[in-house]
């Protein structure tokens, strides 16, 4: 579909610049499992300033590495090598998240926990790095303008970096969408290793859009139920799942808190 847009511009002669849009919105819907992979690593930071200094942070460092990428592209590619890193270290991403336990009772993040910003940039740039393995080839392939596809890969990462500090709020809204990321990166390892051993067995990109709405449909089926005061699931409003549970947990505090004053009042003389 790809390669006949690009053989379509270049017989009727359209400006580069007109295939700016296309890049921007095939790396928008390309990198939703980017985007739900970085926000399960920056989970790994207790606080929510720390998690958006470390996207902040790991997306410079990340588009740097784009930038050496599209440069090297070419020479890049041939080497299979490069190719089997990437896609391993995805399914190592995925093996991770679905075959570890959660370290933390009360959270359901299954990624590395980090103590420091600088722990965690290394991870997000190479996470990153390895999807660009993917998207850099499809984008070369669109367009032989550098400086479109420097330009399209910047504003990439700005939308990536809108995407993940989205996904951060959803992954603790949504019970199945962690999960439904995690497929897709899936998805994107295999296809890495397809092109490797033969690339006339990568599926057509409509058929990988198509493979990620539909499991982003059910990653956003079903919000996280938190039990009420009186017992009852209810499903919090969006924004409100996180809030609703840690309101739950000051207020059984509180109430143990009254109880251990009052048997010490009790037990005075």
């Amino acid at each position: 579909m790809l390669d006949r847009l690009l053989e379509l511009s270049n017989n009727i002669g359209v400006d580069t610049l007109l295939l700016l849009p296309v890049l921007i919105a095939l790396e928008a819907i390309l990198s939703a499992d980017n985007a739900i992979a970085l926000a399960a690593i920056a989970q790994g930071l207790e606080s929510e300033k720390l998690q958006r200094n470390a996207l902040n942070l790991g997306l410079v460092v990340a588009f740097l590495l784009r930038v050496g990428l599209i440069l090297t592209a070419k020479w890049v590619l041939q080497y299979w090598q490069f190719e089997v890193m990437g896609a391993a270290y995805l399914l190592w991403l995925v093996y991770q998240h679905f075959m570890t336990d959660s370290t933390d009772a009360e959270s359901s993040h299954h990624g590395p926990r980090f103590t420091t910003v600088w722990q965690a940039i290394p991870t997000i740039a190479l996470t990153d790095l390895a999807f660009s393995l993917d998207s850099v080839t499809t984008a070369i392939a669109l367009s032989r303008d550098i400086f479109v596809v420097l330009l399209g890969g910047m504003i990439g990462i700005i939308t990536l970096r809108f995407m993940a500090g989205l996904f951060i709020r959803w992954l603790d809204e949504y019970e199945h969408l962690e999960d439904a990321g995690f497929a897709t990166v899936a998805f994107v390892g295999v296809r890495l290793l397809l092109r490797v051993v033969n690339p006339d067995w990568v599926p057509p990109e409509w058929i990988m859009i198509s493979f990620i709405a539909v499991l982003f449909t059910w990653g956003f089926s079903k919000r996280i139920e938190v039990t009420t005061a009186d017992g009852a699931a209810a499903s919090l409003p969006e924004g409100e799942a996180e809030r609703g549970a840690h309101d739950i947990d000051n207020a059984e505090k509180d109430a143990e808190e009254a109880s251990q004053s009052d048997v010490e009042f009790v037990e005075q003389p």
